[in-house]
């Protein structure tokens, strides 16, 4: 299979196939006569594994780590459950921040009472008070 099949097939770009093995998250392919990449059908399933892990917000080292793993099939999977239950806390974390960063930017778009720019509370809001202003 060719590298844009392969990236076709699992939704990605010539470009990122090519970055996932400069990663060393997907060995290289083996060359046919006229020195293009021929892919298997091992490759096309572990592109798609790697496209999921980080649809799902896995950093790379956390799919490489997911990846062998996985190679290791006799392995306990506890392991794996430590490092997804880790990436979910993070996920947790970032949610909350983004729920507090959401609520005080809905409470300043609410203070806009319109007017002109002089007016403006929403900029009011994001200019540094005069004893936090630094040159």
């Amino acid at each position: 299979m060719t590298i844009g099949r392969l990236a076709s097939e699992t939704g990605t770009t010539v470009e990122t196939v090519r970055y996932y093995e400069r990663a060393g998250l997907i060995p290289a392919p083996a060359r046919t006569g006229g020195n293009y990449r021929s892919y298997r059908a091992q490759d096309l399933e572990r592109l798609r594994f790697i496209r999921r892990t980080r649809d799902l917000g896995f950093t790379l080292d956390e799919v490489r780590a997911l990846l062998e793993m996985a190679g290791d099939r006799d392995r306990d999977c506890g392991t794996v459950d430590a490092l997804a239950s880790r990436h979910l806390e993070e996920i947790d974390r970032k949610i909350a921040d983004l729920t507090v960063l959401r609520r005080e930017l809905a409470g300043v778009i609410a203070s806009c009472a319109g007017g002109t720019v002089a007016e403006c509370r929403i900029l009011e809001a994001f200019a540094p008070s005069v004893g936090q202003v630094r040159s």
